[in-house]
């Protein structure tokens, strides 16, 4: 004979499943964040030489099943001749995906008073077409001074946070990018000094895994030093042992995990600051480029999550 069950029994047993259900569901969702702390985010560099239309490469993006994407104000300003940057935003947003960073190359660091003026302008114009397809970030290189290893980092920091008003009233925020083939901003810690100096409270960095072998700085655990909230992308990307530094190239740049880069310590450090922006794959290689976009596009993200799967298991 069959034990009768209560309404009020069933009710506390199933409400008691349910909350079973949603501790696992739960567990599920922190395990799944501690092995993947990160989002990804293609770098539309990475498949440029398909010479594909920016809309296109965003449903690529999508498609592949990365998060978010990282144009070129380039791109951005092709599409605004031919289409609508507000249909462009739509598709954006219909596909789930973000704009976390933009690239551009405003001349706001220079000594230069009249091209620094100019390079401001550009900054705002640039910035106001990111806001229009609902991007968050900006890029800021030290174009225009590459080559000047005697500009003050407490001038440049004044500089920057010229930008970074800027990016105030645009909604859109200036990160100060480290670059490795430059005389001024080659290494992480100028940078940093640059960002710290400015007094901002919206300063960011923008680092690049290739950027801080090139650049020759004593070894990337630096990262350590710096705070998660400090950066929202980091560009992601390897490097073969050959050429050595010194005559390495963008073009060299290999899919994370082909090459020698400590990828595993990075992203560890990553993780362990705090970081839980945007892995930005970029990458220049012409081998990628004589292939399909979207097969180029979904190696990317794989190879990508895989180093990040072998740095954070255990």
């Amino acid at each position: 004979m069959g034990t009768r069950v209560s309404r009020r029994e069933m009710l506390m047993r199933t409400g008691a499943a349910a909350g079973v259900a949603a501790g696992l569901a739960a567990q599920r969702v922190e395990a799944g964040e501690a092995r993947e702390p990160f989002r990804f985010c293609l770098n539309t560099s990475t498949i440029r030489g398909q010479k594909l239309p920016l809309a296109e490469i965003v449903k690529i993006a999508a498609r592949a099943g990365f998060q978010a994407i990282e144009p070129w104000l380039g791109e951005i300003q092709e599409h605004a001749r031919s289409g609508s940057l507000d249909d462009l935003r739509k598709l954006i947003a219909d596909l789930g995906l973000t704009v976390e960073s933009a690239i551009g190359f405003a001349e706001w660091i220079v000594d230069d008073d009249a091209r620094r003026a100019r390079g401001l302008e550009t900054m705002r114009r640039d910035m106001e077409l990111v806001a229009r397809i609902g991007g968050a970030r900006i890029a800021a290189p030290p174009v225009g001074a590459t080559d000047q290893p005697d500009l003050s980092l407490l001038r440049a920091a004044e500089r920057y946070r010229a930008i970074l008003e800027i990016g105030d009233q645009t909604g859109v925020v200036p990160q100060v990018e480290v670059w490795g083939f430059s005389r001024l901003l080659h290494r992480l810690g100028q940078a940093a000094y640059v960002a710290i100096e400015s007094g901002h409270p919206k300063a960011c960095i923008l680092a690049d895994v290739y950027h801080l072998y090139k650049g020759g700085g004593p070894d990337p655990s630096g990262l350590r030093l710096l705070s998660g909230s400090s950066m929202h992308v980091m560009h992601v990307n390897d490097y073969p042992a050959s050429p050595p530094r010194e005559q390495i190239e963008d073009k060299h740049r290999v899919y994370p995990g082909d090459g020698v880069a400590p990828l595993g310590r990075i992203l560890r450090d990553l993780r362990d600051i705090g970081f839980r922006g945007a892995l930005s794959v970029e990458l220049f290689n012409p081998e990628y480029y004589q292939q399909d976009a979207l097969t180029v596009a979904r190696t990317a993200l794989e190879k990508t999550r895989a180093a990040v799967r072998r740095a954070l298991a255990g």
